[in-house]
């Protein structure tokens, strides 16, 4: 299949370049437990305008509902976060949340999973089911499903096992941002010597796998979705950065997908970083990405 590039502007490139010298003044100051600079980093994404977010509780489910200030009446969206499986946390990506919110006009909930190595395969994908499971049970009939890095791999485990279940699915559509589907690390981008990640290592990559995989084989399904079963999934957006380790986990994920039957579009975005969307702040990029990623969500309900 052939991916949709979107070239890097001028103006832009001075943004992107003074953007990534922020990131290494953060990173190479920040001090302190490596989950909780994680969640100040990425909790710098803004709220939109008029979102309100509520946190939930319950036996089986912990997270945050997003909601904009007029919703429409159908859908919503499960947002599953990054954080390389060892960090990340719901109230930390509200803001980015509150960005899909707001476009789509739809709640977004963000799922708070166990992180590794407290928790491994197969019990985070296990959590992300019981999550969609009680999303059903209070009355959802369309989800969506979104999210970034390894929550778009985790996505992306959960619609497979969604569409190979028994009974009927829910899943109408998924946006993953730079997703993170091959703990195998078969794509040559995470060594490519040319390409000038400025968030992610190979070594930080390899570390989280070891973790979260435990004893689990590097190619399970529910570990890398990208050497399951990708027949008969729903439609999939899929935006990734030129500049970013997990490139060739996007195009290899695509490839795969739409081999196999399904409907996936992807984007490759020149010059931009690992899940540039959290930066709508600082780069129009990011705003226009968001916005096409919500038109595909609100083009994949109304559809439905």
């Amino acid at each position: 299949m052939s991916a949709v590039i979107f070239p890097l502007a001028a103006d832009e490139r001075d943004r992107e370049k003074d953007l990534r010298a922020r990131f290494a003044q953060f990173w190479s100051t920040a001090t302190g437990d490596p989950r909780t600079v994680y969640d100040t980093f990425i909790s710098a994404t803004p709220f939109a305008e008029g979102v309100s977010s509520e946190q939930v509780e319950t036996g089986s489910v912990r997270g945050w509902w997003v909601r904009p200030p007029v919703a429409e009446h159908v859908g919503v969206i499960l947002y599953l976060h990054g954080g390389g499986y060892v960090g990340g946390s719901a109230k930390a990506y509200r803001g980015l949340a509150s960005q899909i919110a707001s476009r789509t006009r739809r709640p977004v909930f963000v799922l708070d999973y166990p992180l590794a190595p407290e928790a491994t395969v197969p019990a985070v994908p296990d959590a992300v089911m019981a999550a969609y499971e009680w999303l059903r049970a209070n009355g959802s009939e369309q989800i969506a499903f979104s999210g970034d890095s390894a929550g778009g791999g985790l996505s992306l485990v959960t619609l497979a096992r969604l569409a190979h279940g028994s009974r009927p699915s829910a899943a109408i559509a998924g946006v993953v941002f730079s997703p993170w589907v091959d703990l195998a690390f078969t794509g040559a981008s995470m060594k490519d010597a040319q390409i000038e990640d400025p968030l992610l290592t190979y070594e930080y990559l390899q570390a989280g796998a070891r973790m979260y995989l435990g004893g689990a084989d590097s190619r399970d399904p529910l570990a890398s979705p990208l050497f399951g079963d990708l027949s008969g999934l729903p439609p999939l957006l899929i935006q990734v950065g030129s500049d970013e380790r997990l490139l060739d986990d996007a195009r290899q994920y695509a490839e795969r997908a739409a081999g196999a039957g399904s409907q996936v579009r992807l984007e490759v975005w020149q010059g931009m970083h690992h899940v540039f969307q959290v930066n709508v702040a600082d780069l129009q990029t990011s705003g226009v990405a968001l916005d096409r990623a919500a038109a595909f969500l609100v083009e994949a309900f109304s559809n439905r």
